[in-house]
């Protein structure tokens, strides 16, 4: 997807830095002073000049920024007291011209020197940046768990001190950052779950560097953002329902078919022409009430699939919303894999499905789209002990069966048979709420119905899916906001 912004690894982006310079014909500290300014900029709503504000520094180009940021501040008025974290006597060459044109800085060189920060209403931590790649000792130690201890509101500069950039970080001795703010990309790390104490949240401010160029390094990671929204299909106005595709959604059991119902709608309200939801014959009345606008087809069991409805006529078929895992159902779904070989969406039981009957995985359709949560995915391929683990896990079973994986997450992450990962940015917590995947399921089956590309599909899916879940916390808040509120707000077009 080239629309889309990759995420570069540390190397990539000191590389990135140095061809700007290059390029633009400006100095290292010119552009530090560029990312100091986007800084401040991007924290100056938040604050008010009342606050006292703590700027906490390094020996690096951390440190660098961060003197610099005390001295905008102090320019604008703002009560700002300068730390300096001396590592060492020598200061880098950026930081040390930042450091000399302040005055009044408070130096910190051993671990009785430390404040304990409590009297400051904010933080701003610069001590170390995106180049640390080891463990955080020593007297510097006792600065990064104070800061956690003052609970005061803290802005990371880049990174927070003591996360890595590309890996997990072997220390939990780390920045508790409220909000980070990152110059030009996002890193990697922000996406780990492990790591959501640390940056609880984040943004990224454009510092100046050249996007041509970052777009030419080699990267398998990208931001899925509003910027996919450029691919979405105009609906002309001389269009009816065939020109969007009929989807086949076999889905619901006995007690479950409150899943079919949101999936059905969800399948609905993203676009799709024809809908047919095929259903045990428990779920007959509450589709045809609850979802007017869908098709019903029934089995003859009672409570759960057992039989698989003639589907050559459909365009796209999805499977999986509260369907149950006896053993009729996973007969219906091992003919469906067998006999079918257009691309499948398949959530939750299906998966479950598969996961138990390991010869299945090898009759599972080129470019089909797997929608599991976390516990699925590890019931499908086994146990991770991290989230980087389960990421490259992901990414092998893509290639290996060359389809989409969506793997439900805080941050969503889209893998294809090309071997990229994708990040999603939109949704928040008050989505994790049952029935949430169903949701997602139909807009991704309502999608492919209307001939997206499957990896297009997927990724429009989950933006707007998350996108949705944003609208709705909008009005209901977090604790509150259930999966019909996502379908409620779902606008699949451009901003």
């Amino acid at each position: 997807m080239e629309n889309l912004q990759k995420i570069l690894n540390v190397a990539q982006i000191r590389k990135a830095d140095e061809h700007t310079i290059t390029k633009k014909g400006i100095t290292s500290f010119a552009l530090m002073g560029q990312a100091s300014l986007a800084f401040v900029k991007a924290i100056e709503p938040f604050l008010n000049r009342s606050l006292k504000i703590a700027v906490v520094s390094g020996v690096g180009n951390n440190g660098g920024d961060g003197f610099a940021i005390a001295r905008i501040l102090r320019s604008k008025k703002y009560t700002v007291q300068p730390f300096l974290v001396q590592l060492k006597d020598t200061l880098s060459p950026d930081c040390d011209i930042n450091f000399q044109k302040l005055d009044n800085t408070i130096s910190i060189k051993t671990t009785s020197e430390v404040p304990e920060f409590s009297e400051y209403d904010v933080i701003i931590d610069a001590v170390f940046g995106s180049g640390l790649s080891k463990p955080i000792t020593g007297f510097a130690k006792k600065v990064v768990e104070n800061i956690n201890l003052a609970k005061k509101t803290v802005y990371a500069v880049d990174v927070p001190s003591g996360l890595y950039c590309d890996v997990l970080s072997d220390s939990e001795t780390m920045v508790q950052a409220d909000l980070v703010i990152s110059f030009q990309r996002p890193k990697r790390s922000f996406f780990f779950p492990e790591n959501g104490n640390y940056v609880k949240n984040w943004k990224t401010v454009d510092i100046g560097l050249d996007e041509d160029f970052i777009q030419l390094q080699e990267s398998n990671y990208y931001i899925l953002n509003e910027q996919i929204t450029d691919i979405l299909k105009p609906r002309p106005r001389q269009s009816h329902k065939g020109s969007y595709g009929h989807a086949l959604l076999i889905a619901g059991s006995y007690g479950k078919m409150g899943a079919a119902v949101l999936s059905s709608k969800a399948c609905l309200r993203s676009g799709i022409g024809l809908l047919t939801t095929y259903v045990p014959k428990c779920g007959y009345q509450i589709i045809q009430s609850s979802v007017p606008e869908a098709m019903c087809l029934i089995d003859e069991n009672e409570e759960f699939v057992t039989q698989l409805p003639e589907f050559f006529k459909y365009d796209i078929l999805a499977i999986g919303p509260g369907l149950d895992v006896n053993e009729k159902t996973t007969l219906v779904v091992k003919k469906l894999l067998s006999e079918n070989n257009k691309p499948l969406v398949i959530d939750a039981d299906a998966i479950n499905i598969i996961a138990k009957n390991e010869e299945l995985k090898l009759l599972l359709p080129k470019n089909s789209i797997l929608t599991p949560h976390i516990k699925e995915f590890d019931r499908l391929v086994g146990k991770s002990d991290t989230s980087t683990e389960r990421f490259q896990k992901q990414l092998n079973f893509s290639k290996e069966y060359e389809c989409v994986v969506v793997l439900k997450n805080a941050y969503t992450t889209i893998s294809s048979p090309e071997g990229n990962l994708y990040f999603n940015t939109s949704g928040n917590q008050g989505m994790a709420t049952g029935g949430s995947g169903d949701v997602l399921t139909g807009i991704i089956t309502g999608l492919l119905a209307q001939n997206y590309p499957p990896l297009h599909a997927a990724l429009l899916g989950v933006f707007f899916h998350g996108k949705a879940g944003d609208e709705a916390a909008c009005n209901k808040g977090y604790n509150a906001l259930i999966a019909s509120d996502i379908i409620d707000a779902l606008r699949i077009e451009k901003s």
